[in-house]
């Protein structure tokens, strides 16, 4: 039997909220990747920070 994915936030292990620890952890790449590249679309604008706050709303918790 499969396992099924879900998408949710991590409680351990997270820096902030667990949302770039769980998507790492739902696409099966490094959390230190996802990471960069949340803190990259940060810094190039404010589009970045409301997907955070976004996906922070609405990705349950683990």
């Amino acid at each position: 039997m499969s396992e099924t994915k879900k998408l949710v936030r991590v409680r351990e292990g997270k820096k902030i909220a667990g949302v770039c620890l769980g998507l790492a952890k739902y696409m099966g790449v490094d959390p230190t990747v996802v990471r960069l590249i949340a803190v990259i679309a940060l810094l190039f604008g404010s589009l970045g920070f409301w997907m955070y706050i976004l996906a922070w709303l609405v990705m349950p918790e683990e």
